[in-house]
């Protein structure tokens, strides 16, 4: 073939032409730059290569990372793991093998994208979420993603996010709020853990977290100085109360000092917001997680106590009492998991009597089914999205959307077991979910999600948005 039928066949005669004329009329200074980017942007930019392999989370537990290229360069996503799986939740795929990481290996995971997605997928246009992700669930052809394993799918799923807003040449949120449909763009408010408990710590605390939300600041940048400057006053009032051995911290970045009362650790957050002089500019949030300490019918918030004297377990209606007491004394404005995951009678009873913010998680592990029944018999009033729940970028946007139709808060949320990806970040902004939980302002996993929100709100300058007293508003 000679070089004259080369260019007619591909037609770079005119494809050169195009971008020398556009150099000409952008009077540009580097016309050899100018014209390789211009003829980089008129190339059809498709997923060429998908490469998946095994790193270990902040626990030091297997995850799945991948690694997604198109013609536009390479794309990485990781995606994070909780503590349990609930059965109601898209499943992890481990191997099982107690010889090695003590069963967590996900080389079956990585294997299945590197061989079945990953033959599935190339060739596809990457700003094609919704088909991307409809895919890869045919392929798996479970309702929990246990075949090819929602570890796989997400990380898949994160990754060609990613490539399909290069692709189009946006901001990740930008394009996350595109394929939803969402127009206002909002920074969300954190809920900072600041004190650990339950699963995620190993001190005498049953419920697992106690959380500050600064609705009162201007800025999202304003917000995590609130937060980082209350976390290191908590630490010095733990310090002087119990000694610097009580810093230590949990799974998620909050401190673990051992305590075992709730009304303690509050004690303790409201010394620690009185010494920054914010006051009412921060509320406190409550993740009870109290399926965790439930044993039956009762909830024995001393679980975690070793060699206590006696039972003293509270039921329903006591643990009701306890608080709307906390939350007269406190000013605790969300409240987590009150109940067993199970006990939707007694999650509703309390949401209505309308103290506070009542959010399910283990309630609704972002189950579609289980959000349209919260809904339907009005037991909650706002959804935690925890993405791995459900598996794909797709679903996720699915559920906000069926959460803000129906008026419901969203919280955008980590898990215990993170990475240093931050696709949660532009997730929160793209949906404009008013919320986001992703631990303590401290561990390099969980500030990896707030330091990507500075970014963005330095990006968007003054069209910038901070959810602030209208945390709970859904757009």
């Amino acid at each position: 073939m000679s070089v004259q039928q080369y260019l007619e066949k591909h037609m770079l005669s005119r494809k050169i032409e195009d971008a020398v004329n556009a150099a000409v009329r952008a009077k540009t200074g580097d016309p050899v730059i100018f014209i390789s980017h211009h003829m980089r942007k008129s190339v059809f930019s498709v997923i060429t290569k998908i490469k998946a392999r095994q790193i270990l989370d902040s626990r030091g537990i297997p995850t799945v990372e991948v690694d997604l290229f198109t013609n536009k360069g390479m794309f990485r996503a990781s995606v994070p793991s909780g503590d349990t799986t609930g059965m109601y939740e898209a499943v992890d795929l481990r191997d099982g093998d107690k010889g090695k990481f003590l069963g967590n290996s996900v080389t079956r995971a990585v294997k299945n994208i590197n061989e079945k997605i990953s033959e599935a997928l190339i060739g596809m246009d990457p700003t094609l979420q919704y088909q991307i992700d409809h895919a890869m669930i045919d392929l798996d052809k479970t309702e929990k993603k246990g075949e090819l394993g929602a570890n796989a799918i997400l990380a898949v799923s994160i990754a060609a996010c990613k490539a399909g807003a290069a692709e189009k040449e946006v901001p990740l949120y930008k394009h996350i709020a595109d394929i939803s449909g969402e127009t206002n763009l909002t920074l969300p408010v954190p809920a900072f853990t600041l004190i650990s408990g339950g699963k995620h710590a190993g001190n005498h605390l049953a419920i697992q977290e106690i959380m500050i939300l600064p609705i009162g600041a201007s800025r999202f940048e304003e917000a995590l100085q609130m937060g980082s400057e209350t976390y290191h006053h908590l630490k010095a009032v733990i310090t002087e109360k119990y000694g610097a051995h009580e810093c230590n911290v949990g799974e998620d970045g909050g401190f673990a000092p051992n305590i075992s009362s709730l009304k303690e650790g509050l004690d303790l957050l409201k010394e620690a917001i009185g010494r920054t002089g914010y006051n009412d500019r921060i509320k406190i949030a409550i993740d009870v997680a109290a399926s965790d300490f439930c044993i039956g019918t009762k909830y024995d918030l001393e679980k975690k106590v070793p060699n206590k004297s006696e039972q003293n377990f509270k039921s329903a209606e006591d643990m009701i009492e306890m608080y709307k007491e906390l939350c007269s004394e406190y000013p605790i404005v969300s409240i987590e998991d009150p109940f067993d995951k199970e006990d939707w009678e007694h999650v509703k009873h309390f949401y209505s009597l309308g103290i506070c913010q009542v959010v399910g998680d283990d309630l609704l592990m972002s189950n579609p089914k289980r959000i349209q029944r919260a809904i339907q018999e009005s037991t909650c009033n706002a959804v935690l999205l925890k993405v791995n729940q459900i598996g794909t970028v797709t679903e996720a946007i699915e559920v906000v959307r069926q959460a803000k139709e129906a008026n419901m808060g969203v919280v955008t949320s980590h898990r215990c077991g993170e990475t240093e990806d931050s696709f949660i970040s532009d997730l929160s902004v793209g949906l404009a979910t008013g919320q986001i939980k992703a631990g303590a302002p401290c561990r390099g996993e969980r500030l990896a999600k707030y330091n990507q929100l500075l970014r963005i709100e330095e990006e968007l300058g003054d069209q910038a948005a901070y959810a602030g007293q209208d945390w709970k508003v859904s757009s």
